[in-house]
């Protein structure tokens, strides 16, 4: 039997090494799906609800494999649908491969049905590297060399291929004139700097007497390294979004998550250092790094787009974090160094973590979402895989779960796009099929695609050796981010039009699918819920009735903005009593923290 261009497709990815590929079916890749019958579906093609979806879940098990991530769709509207997931991947550096069809090639520029521009469509998402393929001779080039530079550049790329050619006879490139062989093998590399560069960088890190360590998801493959380098400069140790499970929240000088979702010591960290090591990490919001001119600075990253556009940095180091700290650290001097900037920083963390104690236990009508995600942070298995939608689930995901060795966790950290927690968990079982995911969402991301991606869960469940997968689902009935964002940035009160969700049994539609479903609605039953959902012999939802009033104050928020706050909200907030309630209880926290500390010292 002759072989096809699909047959060959499929037949490269196993090659590769691919084993899933996440997809939605369509007439536009019905050559594919006809190969992947013949191929007695290896590798094995994942079935989500929406392609967007299967973006998702690409993305989710590219970030916690460390594998290229791919996802299929048909021309047209499937192709379109990819968008966002890609656009996901692209903004947090993901290897994820795109296939999508395209009409025939006889149709092409004839306002044919579901006819797009799919090269001009995907040309900014994939700018690395998308191609058509037009002949069986192109592959397979096209496909090696995309899948390349997906891992190189980690970023999507894509490959259009019409439906005629997925089902012509494949003939594979000669060494004529214009024809373009390909290999597979694509070797482990590494990068590092030039000497030089790492000695300026010791320089300017040995004459620091208060420094600072960011990371991000670049520092993730040097943890050892990391935690070398801090202690032996003494250094407090911030953490990205992307980056929080680089490193383990254990450690005493692990200040946590940095910017408005971060925590009160980071904030300190920086607004009080004098010299900033940037590990793997292009953090944006420069008004949470130390003010400029104010800390000297170097950069570690390993590509050489993202250095030096954050902060002043004075060294540049281009190369991998693992491989330029085994480098950098036989510079660093310690024995000259105190401890009092070391041991202020872990007083602080001590504190905060005091401070976040009490905002979790504070009451709330009818729970406090804090409280929700401080119950299950010791419930978490030491080799959980912790997903967390955007929203103001994100705040709680950063501040109250502890990060421990062995356990990883991520979100939508630069696109922060809605709705990927619940298909990242999916990519992450298929991804390790052994370990626990968790997903904390709200609940609107749960109406906007959750609720669908259940069905996906309760369909391949029996594929994973540990069937674990906890949906925590945060219903408080409001888009409860933007609600707080509103009246924080803009000083208006929620609009209700806009912000209000209606109350959705996401409990009970899990249990019509055969899941687990459990709805607490009360405190004293948060424990031996997340205890259930985790004990559970397959896929749990836990829907959680949370306060939307209380506040995801950002580590920076005086009185004076507070004030400012509430006076905006009294203008005719719905909800304005309960919120000036809640917010004050929980500021006071942090200046309850303030005063232990002083009573302390005068005892």
């Amino acid at each position: 039997m002759s072989t096809k261009v699909a047959d060959h497709v499929l037949q490269r990815l196993r090659e590769w090494g691919v084993e899933h590929v996440f997809g939605y079916p369509g007439d536009g890749i019905n050559g594919l799906l006809a190969a992947w019958g013949r191929a007695d579906n290896q590798p094995l093609f994942i079935q989500s609800r929406h392609e967007e979806m299967s973006a998702f879940q690409a993305v989710g098990y590219a970030k916690f494999s460390g594998r290229l991530g791919v996802c299929a769709a048909t021309s047209g509207p499937g192709a379109i649908h990819l968008l966002n997931g890609l656009y996901d991947a692209k903004l947090d550096h993901v290897p994820v491969l795109a296939i999508v069809g395209q009409t025939h090639r006889t149709a092409m520029g004839g306002s044919y049905q579901q006819e797009v521009d799919l090269h001009t469509l995907y040309k900014d998402v994939a700018s690395d590297f998308v191609e058509t393929v037009t002949v069986p001779e192109q592959l397979p080039n096209v496909l090696d060399r995309a899948i390349r530079t997906a891992f190189a550049r980690r970023a999507p790329t894509a490959i259009i291929i019409p439906g005629d050619v997925q089902e012509l006879e494949y003939s594979a490139p000669t060494h004529e004139f214009k024809m373009v062989p390909s290999s597979l093998d694509s070797s482990s590399w590494t990068a590092t700097p030039a000497d030089d560069s790492v000695r300026r960088a010791a320089e300017i890190l040995n004459s620091g007497d208060k420094v600072a360590i960011l990371v991000g998801q670049g520092a993730s493959g040097a943890r050892a390294e990391v935690e070398q380098i801090a202690e032996l400069l003494g250094a407090g140790v911030a953490k990205a979004l992307l980056g929080k499970d680089a490193l383990s929240d254990e450690l005493p000088y692990v200040t946590g998550a940095i910017g408005l979702l971060g925590t009160r010591p980071s904030y300190e960290l920086m607004r009080d250092c004098d010299t900033l090591l940037t590990i793997g990490s292009s953090f944006p919001y420069t008004q949470f790094l130390p003010d400029f001119g104010k800390a000297r600075g170097v950069q570690i990253d390993i590509d050489p787009h993202m250095v030096g556009m954050r902060y002043p940095y004075e060294v540049n180091l281009v190369g991998d974090a693992k491989a330029t700290l085994e480098r950098l650290i036989p510079l660093i001097r310690s024995e000259e160094r105190g401890r009092e900037w070391y041991d202020t920083v872990c007083d602080n963390v001590a504190r905060w973590h005091e401070v976040m104690d009490r905002r979790a236990n504070l009451s709330a009508d009818p729970i406090n979402p804090e409280y929700v995600t401080r119950a299950l942070d010791p419930l978490l298995p030491h080799n959980a895989i912790v997903s967390s939608d955007s929203g103001s689930a994100a705040n709680w995901y950063a501040r109250h779960l502890t990060m421990r060795p062995g356990m990883r966790g991520s979100l939508s950290g630069t696109l922060a796009t809605m709705g990927c927690g619940v298909p990242y968990a999916i990519g992450a079982k298929f991804a390790h099929p052994d370990r626990p995911a968790i997903a904390l969402v709200g609940d609107g991301a749960m109406q906007m695609n959750g609720l669908a991606e259940l069905i996906t869960a309760a369909k391949y469940k029996d594929l994973w050796e540990d069937p674990r997968l906890v949906v925590g689902i945060f219903n408080n009935h409001d888009l409860n981010q933007v609600t707080w964002e509103m009246r924080a940035m803009e000083g208006a009160p929620s609009f209700l039009p806009s912000q209000e969700l209606p109350d959705v049994q996401y409990a009970a539609f899990a249990r019509s699918l055969g899941l687990t479903g459990i709805r607490v609605e009360k405190p004293q039953d948060v424990a031996a819920a997340w205890r259930a959902g985790l004990e559970a012999d397959g896929p749990a939802v836990i829907e959680f009735l949370t306060d939307p009033a209380v506040p995801p104050i950002p580590p920076h928020a005086t009185w004076d903005q507070m004030e400012a706050t509430a006076a905006s909200i009294l203008k005719g907030d719905a909800d304005r009593g309960s919120m000036i309630r809640q917010g004050f209880k929980a500021k006071m926290q942090d200046f309850l923290q303030g005063r232990e500390g002083r009573d302390k010292k005068s005892d």
